[in-house]
């Protein structure tokens, strides 16, 4: 199996991947929660199905009360989300008070409010650890391969496996951008919390692969470094694939029975796995055979 012969094919798919995603997070953006709009939330469930009138029923509600509904969807067949500028405890009280009365039959699953202050705090949080978790990231494998041997450099190995992480950020951003959009799937906390995990699990099994390839590069100093690289994801291979199946494993009874509050969460965690497994394999390591070879090129020319 040579990988590296077929790289092209593999940044091909990766880009196919890629090109939906990134659209939609051009044209749509993200569906973003409470967490980071600030605003409250309210989940209701009701007993019989939600459709148009149960809508202006509620609508008219809230209206009444000089509140503005930001947005209301269905969830589920019988369960309401509402989301409105930040409401205190009396007027929340005084408006599940009067939909009762109007819609006969409602119970409140949940009710959050968060401060805009807070939800712009919980965005800027968000952006600056991934960024601080990238450098660092790059910094510790420059450091850790600095005596990989040439034509390899210490520096490539980080951007590339940045490049793979990158890759698998944006694939699960816009894998959420389009659930967003076509299932009004909102992104919270918790979503945050898998991209970072997602970012650690994209890089360690890069890294697994990386070391390889340092090791082998010592074992066959004679060998092209294409050749090197792909025994080194051959070896590896075996590895990668059942380390990511057992957690796929996992998630996926958590995605079965671990109920709603979850799901998403997990959702996110399957994706950026599913991604990072395949970018340590075929992108990162085959970058760095590209980046070497072009480099060669260049210095030859």
């Amino acid at each position: 199996m040579d990988i590296i012969k077929n790289k092209t094919i593999y940044f091909l798919i990766s880009l196919i991947v890629l090109i939906p995603g990134t659209f939609s997070l051009v044209r749509y953006g993200l569906n973003v929660s409470i967490d980071f709009t600030g605003g409250s939330r309210f989940t209701w469930r009701v007993s019989e199905n939600v459709n148009s009138g149960t809508f202006s029923t509620i609508q008219s509600v809230f209206q009444k009360e000089g509140i503005k509904i930001a947005s209301i969807q269905k969830s589920g067949s019988n369960q309401v989300i509402i989301r409105t500028v930040p409401i205190d405890e009396k007027k929340h009280a005084i408006l599940v008070a009067k939909s009762l009365e109007k819609i006969g039959t409602l119970q409140e699953q949940s009710f959050e409010t968060v401060g805009p202050t807070i939800g712009s705090e919980t965005t800027m949080n968000a952006v600056k650890a991934t960024i601080f978790a990238s450098l660092l990231i790059i910094l510790y494998i420059a450091w850790s391969f600095r005596k990989v041997p040439k034509p390899a450099s210490s520096w490539r190995f980080g951007v590339c496996a940045i490049v793979a992480l990158i890759h698998d950020v944006l694939v699960l951003l816009g894998a959420f951008s389009l659930l967003g959009h076509f299932y009004h799937v909102e992104i919270d906390s918790l979503f945050v919390t898998a991209v970072l995990t997602v970012i650690g699990f994209s890089v360690h099994d890069t890294i697994v692969v990386f070391d390889r390839i340092r090791e082998n590069l010592r074992r066959m100093p004679g060998s092209q470094f294409g050749y090197v690289v792909n025994e080194s994801i051959l070896q590896t291979l075996a590895r990668s694939l059942n380390t990511s199946l057992t957690v796929v494993l996992v998630l996926s009874a958590m995605l079965l029975f671990g109920g709603e509050s979850i799901r998403w969460f997990v959702v996110a965690l399957l994706v950026g796995i599913v991604s990072g497994t395949y970018s340590s394999i075929f992108n990162a390591a085959p970058l760095l055979v590209w980046w070497e070879e072009w480099s060669r090129k260049k210095v030859s020319q």
